[in-house]
């Protein structure tokens, strides 16, 4: 006996080949934008959010600095953030070459006078060593390729997603020592923003046997920058970034 065109079988199969058709038009898409994108200068602007409470405003800001890169970022507090003292700041210098990232300099502060959240450490590419201190711990370490610290790890993953590649891990400096991040994309999502909705990658960051993992909606379209940025430790959402404006070149 012959279905006819209404019957559920065939609708679902119709769905799903819809579904596979439209997988593959966003994938070419992607591909089409990574392949003609590259690393551009930018500003960004995002609601900071603990625990559920609007406490900061955090500007992150790409420079072109000759042959070199600066990726800077700084919070100034506003509602119950006001309260705290803290107006936490970081800076990397890097450079971009064909194997990567390659941070040179990095420093970071709490913005207060207190040395226990200060970083200042160097990357000698050419002796193979990471000095300096790191919240009044000494860094002395072999610099081995790859490794990226808090700010430049952002570069890094853009770099790498402008290149069409989905890295499966970046090593991150803490302290006097380097620890491996695994990196895996989850899927696909569209992100409510000021200025519309935005289509986004959603990439997960998390390291072995830590509870708390960080995601990551990065937009194809806009250069891979972060429209959205979260981390949760199991559950519960500790902190979250939500973009606000964005000016790229």
């Amino acid at each position: 006996m012959q279905q006819r065109a209404t019957d559920p079988p065939r609708l679902k199969r119709q769905a799903l080949c819809r579904t596979w058709i439209l997988t593959a038009l966003l994938s070419v898409a992607l591909a089409n934008v990574t392949a003609a994108d590259e690393l551009k200068p930018f500003e960004a602007s995002y609601a900071w959010i603990w625990h559920g409470m609007d406490v900061a405003v955090s500007t992150l800001k790409l420079e072109k600095t000759g042959d070199t890169w600066t990726y800077s970022s700084k919070s100034e507090p506003r509602g119950i953030g006001k309260v705290f003292p803290e107006r936490p700041i970081q800076r990397s210098v890097l450079r971009v070459t064909d194997s990567g990232t390659q941070p040179l300099s990095y420093q970071a502060s709490d913005g207060t006078s207190s040395t226990r959240r200060a970083v200042d450490v160097k990357y000698d590419w050419e002796q193979g060593r990471l000095t300096g201190v790191y919240e009044d711990t000494k860094v002395d370490l072999p610099l081995t390729p790859g490794v990226q610290d808090d700010a430049s790890v952002q570069v890094a993953l853009m770099v790498e997603l402008l290149r069409g590649h989905t890295p499966e891990h970046f090593s991150l400096l803490n302290k006097n020592a380097v620890r491996e991040y695994r990196y895996v994309r989850e899927g696909e999502a569209t992100v409510q923003t000021p200025f519309g909705k935005v289509a986004s990658v959603i990439y997960r960051s998390e390291r072995e046997g830590s509870p708390r993992v960080t995601r990551f909606w990065c937009a194809p379209w806009r250069g891979f920058v972060p429209m959205r940025v979260e981390q949760k430790r199991g559950e519960d959402i500790e902190w979250s970034m939500e973009i606000r404006s964005l000016t790229r070149e």
